[in-house]
């Protein structure tokens, strides 16, 4: 690859590892952040993919199943998330149902 897009790119897989990183501790807005200077990054790479070298689709790839790990991550919070909020309503549902139940 031609110019300074090599460092651009580096820097988007460094950012890729942090977000993995993030999403182990669940770390939304880290995760928020750093998706977002990665995107802004690999978007300005867009006009330079016609000359990318194999080295530079290799970081390409690893970028991208590091995204992909992050994402499997992300959900996995998601649902536990929905799965804690959906107990909390089971909880509110049984102590509306026996609130006016006295002894």
């Amino acid at each position: 690859m031609t110019g300074n897009a090599r460092p651009t790119l580096d820097r988007a897989l460094a950012l890729s590892r942090e977000l993995l990183a993030a999403a182990a501790i669940a770390d939304m807005p880290a995760i928020e952040r750093l998706d977002a200077d990665r995107f802004r990054l690999l978007q300005s790479l867009r006009s330079e993919r016609e000359r990318f070298s194999a080295g530079d689709w290799t970081v390409m790839k690893e970028i991208s199943e590091l995204n992909d790990r992050t994402v499997g991550l992300v959900e996995h919070l998601r649902r536990g998330m929905e799965r804690s909020m959906d107990l909390a309503a089971v909880g509110r549902r049984a102590v509306a149902a026996y609130s006016d139940t006295r002894l």
